[in-house]
C-alpha cells in the first residue's frame, strides 16, 4: 500500500498542504473546526509522520537522548520513566542508553555521540572528571542530571544532595540515635556530597566523633550494602542504633543483614537511605527515604534543554509552520543555571522509635 502523502490528506480535508502540515507540526494558530476537519482526513486516511523525511527537512530529529549509568538500578529506572513521560507531553521521544558508569561511554556521549539520532542529551554521569576536554568542544544541547558535572558551564538539574543528607541524618538524630553508621562513602561526587551532609548534621548535633562511623563501598548496590552491614555486625565494636544507606538500593541490603543477624528494626538498629524508589514502601520494614520529585527533574532537565535551543526539541523549524512561515530561532548559548529540585523526607516504620512531635 503506498504511502499516504500529507498532499492526499489535503485534498480528503479540502485544505491547503500548508494547513495539514499546521496540525501535524501543532502550530497553535488552526480553528477548532479546520484543527478537527484535518485531523479526522489524517485518522481516515492512516496518515503517519516520516520522521525521517522530517528530520532531513528541519535538521532536527524529535528525539532527545538520555543517558543514565544502569537501567537495572530503580532509581535510574524510575528518572527513565519521569523523562519519558515529561518528553510525551511535549510530543518528543527519548532514546535511552545506559553507560554502566564507564568513563569512556560517558566522553563518548559528551564528545557527541548520540548527536547524530538525537536534537539534545540528558546525561546522568559517575565518573567523567570535574573538568574534562571534551567539554569545551560541546556544540549540542546537553543538561546534566544529579550531582555529578563536568563543568561549570553546563546546566545541571538535581536536589541538594548535601541538604538531602543532612536531613536523613536530622531525622534518626530526633529519634534518638547516636551511634549512626554512613554506609556508602566512596570516591564519586555524590558519595562526598552526601557523607558531608552526614557530617554537618552529626557536628550539629554535637554527637562524639566516637560515635562517627562511616561504611566505605565500592558500588551503592543491595550486595554491597549486605556486605558492608554483615562485616560491621561481625566486628568488635559496639552496634550501631543507626544506618544512614546513601540511596535505597544500599538500605535493602543493610535490611536483609540486620534481619539475617536477629538485628531488629528499629529497635535495634534504625534505617534510612536516600531516593525512595518504589521497593521501598515494600520492604520489611518499609524504608524511610529522602524523596526528589523525579518528576520535576525531568520537567525542568527538559526546560532547559529548550532554552538552549531556542525552541521545543523536535519543532519542526524548516517545515515553516504558520501563515508566515517563520523559522524557529537556532541554538542558543550554553547556560551555566544550575537548577536544585525540591525533597522530601518519606518517615516508615524502618526509623519510626518516637511518635511525630505534635
Amino acid at each position: 500500500m503506498a504511502r499516504v502523502r500529507m498532499r492526499d490528506v489535503a485534498e480528503h480535508a479540502g485544505v491547503s498542504v500548508r494547513t495539514v502540515s499546521n496540525v501535524v507540526s501543532g502550530y497553535p494558530h488552526v480553528s477548532p473546526e479546520t484543527r478537527a476537519k484535518v485531523q479526522r482526513s489524517l485518522d481516515e486516511l492512516g496518515y503517519r509522520m516520516d520522521y525521517m523525511a522530517r528530520g532531513l527537512r528541519s535538521g532536527r530529529t524529535g528525539f532527545i537522548a538520555l543517558a543514565v549509568p544502569f537501567l537495572a538500578e530503580p532509581y535510574f529506572a524510575e528518572l527513565a520513566q519521569a523523562v519519558i513521560r515529561a518528553a510525551g507531553r511535549r510530543g518528543i521521544t527519548v532514546l535511552v542508553e545506559a553507560t554502566a558508569g564507564d568513563s569512556e561511554v560517558e566522553r563518548r556521549i559528551l564528545e557527541g555521540g548520540l548527536t547524530n539520532v538525537a536534537d539534545g542529551v540528558l546525561l546522568s554521569a559517575l565518573t567523567l572528571p570535574a573538568t574534562d576536554g571534551a567539554a569545551a568542544a560541546l556544540d549540542f544541547p546537553l543538561v546534566m542530571l544529579g550531582e555529578h558535572s563536568v563543568g561549570d558551564q553546563f546546566p545541571r538539574v538535581g536536589i541538594d544532595n548535601v541538604a538531602a543528607a543532612r536531613t536523613a541524618v536530622e531525622h534518626l538524630l530526633e529519634q534518638g540515635c547516636r551511634r549512626i553508621v554512613a554506609l556508602g562513602r566512596n570516591g564519586s561526587e555524590n558519595g562526598r556530597q552526601r557523607t558531608e551532609g552526614y557530617r554537618q548534621a552529626m557536628s550539629a548535633a554535637r554527637v562524639r566523633r566516637v560515635n562517627w562511623l562511616v561504611a566505605p563501598v565500592d558500588d551503592w548496590t543491595r550486595e554491597q550494602g549486605y556486605a558492608a552491614v554483615r562485616e560491621l555486625l561481625e566486628g568488635d565494636g559496639p552496634l550501631p542504633d543507626a544506618i544512614f544507606a546513601f540511596n535505597d538500593a544500599l538500605a535493602v541490603g543493610a535490611l536483609r543483614a540486620l534481619d539475617a543477624s536477629g538485628v531488629r528494626v528499629p529497635e535495634d538498629v534504625a534505617v534510612a537511605g536516600i531516593d525512595d524508589i518504589q521497593e521501598s514502601a515494600y520492604t520489611h520494614p518499609p524504608l524511610t527515604s529522602v524523596a526528589p520529585d523525579l518528576d520535576v527533574i525531568a520537567e525542568r532537565a527538559l526546560t532547559l534543554l529548550e532554552e538552549q535551543t531556542g525552541r521545543r526539541p523536535g519543532a519542526q523549524g524548516a517545515d515553516r509552520p504558520g501563515p508566515e512561515g517563520a523559522e524557529a530561532a537556532g541554538a542558543g548559548p550554553v547556560t551555566a543555571r544550575q537548577e536544585a529540585t525540591p525533597f522530601r523526607l518519606v518517615v516508615r516504620e524502618s526509623s519510626r522509635r518516637r511518635p511525630p512531635a505534635p
